[in-house]
C-alpha cells in the first residue's frame, strides 16, 4: 500500500472510530437531543482531526441522528415520537426477516455467541442500572443482525434500532418492567439457535409490537 492509499485509510478508520463513539452517544442520550456539536471539543477528545469527525458528522445526518444548518452548526436531532408509529411499522415486517435469516445462518461460532447471550440475560437483576440493561438490549439486537448475512438488511435493522432506542431512553423512568422486556429475548434466541423459523418470526413480531405498546402506555 503506497503512502497515498495508507493515508486515506487511515483517515478512514478515524471517521470510523469517531462515527460509532458518537452514535452511541447520541442513541443513549448522552447528547441530549437539541444538544449543538462542538466539533473543535469532539476533535481534542477523541484526539482526531476535524476532518475525520465532519465525515462522521455527514453519517450521522443520514441516520437522523443529527441535523445541521447554515451558519448555525450541527445539533442531535430532535426525538420525535411521532414517529413512534413508522418506526414500529417497519420493525415488525423487518424484525422477523432477520429472526429467520439468523435461525437459518447460524455457525458454530455465533452458536457460541447466541448461548453466551442468553446466560447472560438469565443473570440480569432487578437491581441493574437501568443503563446497563438498555446496553444488553442493544447487544441482543446487533447479535441477531450481525447473523442476517445481508448488508443492507442489517443496516437499514440498526438504524430503525437506533431511533427505537432513543425514545425507549427517553422514557426509561416511565416503564414498569424494562428487565421483564429485555428478557423476552430469551425465548427468540433460543428459538433462533433451534431454527424455528416460525417460531422466531412470531416472537420477534410480538417483541416488536410489545414494544411499541410499552412505550405508548409510558407516553401516555
Amino acid at each position: 500500500m503506497d503512502s497515498t492509499a495508507d493515508a486515506v485509510s487511515q483517515k478512514m478508520s478515524l471517521a470510523a472510530r469517531a462515527y460509532e463513539i458518537l452514535r452511541h452517544r447520541l442513541i443513549m442520550l448522552d447528547i441530549a437531543p437539541g444538544d449543538p456539536i462542538n466539533e473543535a471539543a469532539l476533535s481534542a477528545e477523541l484526539d482526531v482531526g476535524r476532518t475525520p469527525i465532519r465525515e462522521a458528522l455527514k453519517r450521522l445526518e443520514s441516520d437522523h441522528l443529527v441535523v445541521s444548518y447554515p451558519r448555525r452548526g450541527t445539533f442531535a436531532s430532535n426525538v420525535d415520537l411521532k414517529d413512534l408509529s413508522t418506526i414500529s411499522e417497519m420493525r415488525e415486517v423487518l424484525e422477523p426477516i432477520a429472526a429467520r435469516k439468523a435461525a437459518r445462518n447460524i455457525t458454530p461460532e455465533r452458536r457460541r455467541a447466541f448461548e453466551a447471550t442468553i446466560a447472560d440475560l438469565r443473570e440480569l437483576k432487578e437491581t441493574d442500572e437501568p443503563r446497563a440493561l438498555m446496553e444488553r438490549d442493544l447487544e441482543v439486537h446487533r447479535l441477531i443482525y450481525s447473523s442476517v448475512d445481508n448488508p443492507h438488511l442489517m443496516e437499514t435493522l440498526v438504524r430503525l434500532d437506533d431511533l427505537a432506542t432513543r425514545i425507549w431512553c427517553l422514557v426509561i423512568p416511565r416503564i414498569p418492567d424494562l428487565i421483564g422486556h429485555i428478557r423476552e429475548h430469551i425465548d427468540l434466541l433460543e428459538a433462533i439457535l433451534e431454527g424455528k423459523e416460525s417460531a422466531v418470526e412470531a416472537h420477534a413480531a410480538e417483541h416488536v409490537r410489545d414494544f411499541d405498546t410499552t412505550l405508548r402506555a409510558a407516553l401516555r
